[in-house]
């Protein structure tokens, strides 16, 4: 093919345009500056510009510092490539099939792209397409501006043309190298910083759940895919004491590492704020005004919820949060209906508890938004789906998360961080049950409260087949917490006994919301050992307020092994 043949074929406006442009406009701007300047005589002429007919189209590529290649008839073969084209890649046979001299079109991947090309009729671009240079490295030009690269990305349009009834296919090249790199080192910057806020994420998360005695907990955590920034999803698991559990979960509305460090600070305000065994609501009214005074400008969804095995309830609070689902041990899902309140960080606002039923055999399960939100979907939509995937979810609390993991279809390109806490209150039976023992005696007061308080509390120890000194320090703490709520408080007084697998639970309430405290008593002090002594002979103890007023009073033995 003679591709001189295809040169100055250009529109007739363009040509006589270039043609009066070549004639009249160079002689008139010439004229102008000789009237402008009386020096214009001393000055070299100026040099003659060729008229746009004059120059060929091989003139014209051959000027251009884009890669130019043509290529013809069915198998590609090479009619012409330009100097840009030589120097990056080397020379080229003319006539030889693109397939066999030009295998920097085979790494750029576009052998197939001019087939389509040649069948389509239509121009197709591919971007940022890597290719080796083959030739030294040293004979790179100033085009590139770096001597020793030996690979170079391109943007390259095939577009088809015709001449003289043959069909072929003109190459542009655009070497992209340098935004390509700069693409990639902002790629590669982006994701140390995700991998950062990833790691700060995590380890601002419980690295172990605690596992209370009488419940069995999962949870787990998935940040968002590369193209999404991470949240500040988090949990947090919390035994109180007395054979009671906190559980929380949370979402600060942001991204990046300024959300992940607002939940770390929540997280830990929660965790001392669960240390006064407050109710729920009264928990996330200090949260609102602590993440008020970190942040104004970011706010955050929280649902706080204590579980208590004497009540075999869930008693929680919500703040902007969405509801705890509870699957009943046939497989009902039901879902907790309690007012919630505004998100934290809001202010002015008085919280409120509410209560959904937790009987042996029942899951729970705590989420966030990125589980059940979808684009384009309504919430609810999303959290009946998640009811109906937890209706037919069996097995560990940890199988039960994966399990709604890709129920909702949570992938590793999810667009949104999700956290899942699932907690069970397992239904046990046979010689696990006998691990699982409460005993109750209401206290109607008066000098013969205490005795009987020692001597129900030896019965029961007994029949628990505790060791005998386990047993008599078992006695002492009975007599010294009665003693202590006898004094002080006010009826109505019960005293309860409560032994899981791992620990003796002794605990009095009373009508009296006056919390004890340990205080070290004079030598002549007749009064206010008791704390110290219980503190002195038991694993922990603690106070708490109880709803409708009064409070409770328990230490903790831990068994031996």
């Amino acid at each position: 093919m003679n591709f001189t043949r295809w040169s100055a074929r250009l529109p007739g406006t363009q040509r006589r345009a270039a043609a009066r442009t070549d004639r009249g406009s160079v002689p008139a701007a010439r004229g102008e500056y000789e009237q402008k300047s009386e020096s214009a005589a001393d000055l070299p002429p100026l040099p003659s510009i060729p008229s746009l007919e004059e120059l060929s189209v091989r003139e014209i590529l051959g000027e251009l510092p884009a890669l130019v290649a043509l290529v013809y008839g069915p198998d590609h073969r090479v009619a012409y490539v330009n100097g840009a084209y030589t120097a990056t890649f080397g020379p080229r046979t003319p006539g030889a099939t693109a397939a066999e001299s030009c295998p920097e079109l085979a790494e750029l991947g576009l052998l197939p792209l001019l087939d389509q090309v040649r069948r389509s009729g239509t121009s197709r671009t591919v971007k940022s397409r890597k290719a080796q240079s083959h030739r030294p490295g040293g004979d790179r030009t100033d085009r590139t501006e770096r001597a020793d690269r030996t690979e170079g990305s391109y943007t390259v349009t095939c577009t088809p043309v015709t001449c003289q009834g043959t069909a072929g296919i003109l190459l542009h090249a655009a070497d992209v190298t340098d935004h390509a790199e700069a693409a990639e080192r902002l790629r590669t910057s982006e994701q140390r910083h995700r991998r950062t806020v990833v790691t700060l994420q995590r380890s601002l998360l419980p690295q172990e759940l605690e596992q209370p005695d009488d419940l069995r907990v999962a949870a787990t955590y998935r940040p968002g895919g590369e193209d999404a920034a991470v949240g500040g999803d988090w949990y947090d698991v919390i035994t109180l004491g007395a054979g009671r559990t906190a559980l929380v979960i949370g979402d600060v509305m942001g991204r990046g590492v300024r959300a992940a460090a607002v939940m770390g600070q929540l997280r830990t305000a929660v965790r001392a704020y669960a240390r006064l065994d407050l109710p729920p609501h009264e928990v996330l009214q200090l949260l609102d005004g602590l993440a008020a005074e970190i942040d104004a400008s970011q706010i955050a969804t929280c649902v706080y919820a204590v579980h208590d095995p004497n009540e075999g309830r869930l008693v929680y609070a919500s703040a902007g949060h969405l509801p705890i689902l509870v699957r009943a041990a046939d497989g009902s899902v039901e879902r907790a209906e309690d007012p919630t309140g505004p998100p934290l960080g809001t202010g002015g606002w008085l919280h409120t508890s509410g209560s959904i039923g937790l009987p042996p055999g029942s899951t729970a399960v705590l989420y966030t938004d990125g589980l059940v939100e979808r684009r384009g979907e309504d919430i609810d939509e999303g959290v009946a789906s998640l009811e109906r995937a937890l209706s037919g979810a069996q097995g560990s609390p940890q199988v039960v998360c994966d399990r709604l993991i890709r129920s909702l279809g949570v992938t590793d390109d999810h667009d949104d961080d999700v956290a899942v806490l699932v907690l069970q209150h397992p239904a046990r039976t046979g010689a696990d049950a006998e691990l699982f023992h409460n005993a109750a005696l209401d206290l109607l007061g008066g000098v013969e409260a205490a005795p009987r308080a020692r001597a129900f509390a030896t019965g029961v120890l007994s029949s628990w087949r505790f060791p005998v000194e386990l047993r008599d320090l078992g006695v002492l703490a009975t007599s010294e917490l009665v003693a202590n709520s006898l004094q002080h408080g006010t009826p109505p007084m019960r005293l309860r006994l409560r032994r899981t697998d791992r620990r003796l639970i002794i605990e009095v309430t009373d009508g009296d919301d006056h919390l004890p405290r340990r205080r070290r008593a004079e030598p002549a002090d007749e009064a206010g050992r008791g704390i110290s002594i219980i503190a002195t002979i038991a694993s922990s103890w603690g106070s708490r307020r109880t709803p409708g007023g009064g409070k409770a009073v328990w230490c903790e033995f831990a068994l031996p092994h």
